[in-house]
């Protein structure tokens, strides 16, 4: 018991330094200077210094890549309701998203590459007028929406 007890007392004793950094590691000479700017904790595109996006936007006429076109569904049911109710189908064209009751156009950030497409999209629907980030990109025959304010992500199967 009295071999615990001073083993306990040497730990404490050990563990009282000041600092919690060994001076050791204090030197930070050899650690690389990273330069990549990160994405913001909601999705949005990394920004620079000056507060700009930190990828140059699509310049000239917009097009959706021929990968993100077509009829997306979020069930089965919305690539083959015949009543109106396809609530969560998504037609992709070459300029436009189309939703339910909402539509959404680029805006001036976005970037496009390959089969994806990432930037600030202006929607209207319902009387109403907002933007919001949207990241679209097509992964293992998935077609995979993300967007911010609230994030969320969203799955949708290419509709026959």
């Amino acid at each position: 018991m009295r071999t615990a007890a001073l083993t306990l007392c040497v730990l404490l004793a050990a563990c009282g330094s000041r600092s919690p950094v060994a001076k050791g590691a204090e030197n930070t000479a050899a650690l690389p200077t990273i330069n990549k700017p990160a994405p913001s904790p909601h999705g949005e595109p990394p920004k620079t210094s000056a507060g700009t996006t930190a990828h140059q936007p699509v310049k000239g006429a917009f097009a959706f890549p021929a990968a993100l076109q077509g009829r997306w569904g979020l069930t089965p049911m919305d690539c083959t309701s015949t009543r109106g109710d396809a609530k969560g189908l998504l037609i992709v064209t070459t300029d436009r998203m189309q939703f339910y009751e909402s539509r959404a156009l680029p805006g001036a950030d976005v970037q496009v590459t390959g089969d994806a497409v990432a930037g600030t999209f202006d929607f209207t629907g319902e009387g109403q007028s907002w933007s919001k980030y949207q990241s679209l990109q097509v992964r293992n025959h998935k077609l995979i929406r993300t967007e911010s304010n609230p994030t969320a992500s969203f799955s949708y199967a290419k509709c026959e």
